[in-house]
């Protein structure tokens, strides 16, 4: 398969960014996941800044282990690895309340009162691996937007936008653009059919790190 030479794979970024020393590739890298990191966090129920915590957290695990990365699919894929780190950090994120209201519970001195730790939801409780699937399926989407939106009319494209991404309707679309209505389903048909080929060539790319697994020791938690 053929890539745009401006769009390396992420096969090839894992590969750069083992030197440590390429900020332009952390940058791309960072760009990539963090935004996948953070929304997995937050629907795992932390606020904006726990989740944020968590992308620090993983991004510098990333770079401690990732030059331990080896093409061996025995140890599984680059998207399970980097699931492994974020949900430890979620855990842990989740267990510092519970730390701290087990201390609280520990010097009440009402027997009768409902534990505190009643009321903080069960870090085991959350189905995360789901929840890093949708926001995965949702960060590619989102690259491959991105990726399509400079290589089509800017015209067409903010036609698709409108109607397809944020769901207004196609004469709202007309009303708001001053186009005829026929053009907005054009556009929309065809972009649509196009961003199905860049999903499609970019989950293949994604694929690809199935290849390029860690044998590297889990974090310390």
């Amino acid at each position: 398969m053929s890539h745009d030479s401006s769009t390396p794979t992420r096969h090839t970024l894992l590969r750069r960014i083992k030197d440590w020393t390429d900020q332009k590739s952390w940058d791309e890298f960072f760009n990539t996941y963090s935004k996948l990191i953070f929304e997995f966090a937050c629907n795992a129920g932390l606020n904006e800044a726990e989740a944020q915590d968590v992308v620090q957290e993983t991004m510098t695990t990333v770079a401690k282990q990732i030059h331990e990365f080896q093409a061996n699919s025995a140890h599984g894929s680059f998207k399970a690895w980097l699931l492994q780190l974020a949900r430890w950090r979620v855990a842990d994120q989740l267990r510092k309340p519970l730390d701290a209201l087990a201390v609280i519970d520990s010097n009440s001195d009402s027997g009768s009162q409902t534990s505190l730790l009643n009321r903080v939801p069960d870090p085991a409780s959350l189905n995360l691996d789901a929840l890093w699937d949708a926001n995965w399926r949702r960060n590619t989407l989102q690259i491959a937007l991105t990726r399509l939106k400079t290589k089509v009319d800017p015209a067409q494209y903010q036609m698709f936008y409108l109607h397809v991404v944020k769901e207004w309707r196609g004469r709202q679309v007309a009303e708001k653009l001053g186009v005829k209505t026929a053009h907005v389903y054009f556009a929309s048909y065809k972009i649509s059919r196009l961003l199905k080929k860049e999903v499609k060539r970019l989950t293949a790319e994604l694929e690809r790190l199935a290849a390029l697994a860690p044998n590297c020791p889990p974090p310390s938690i």
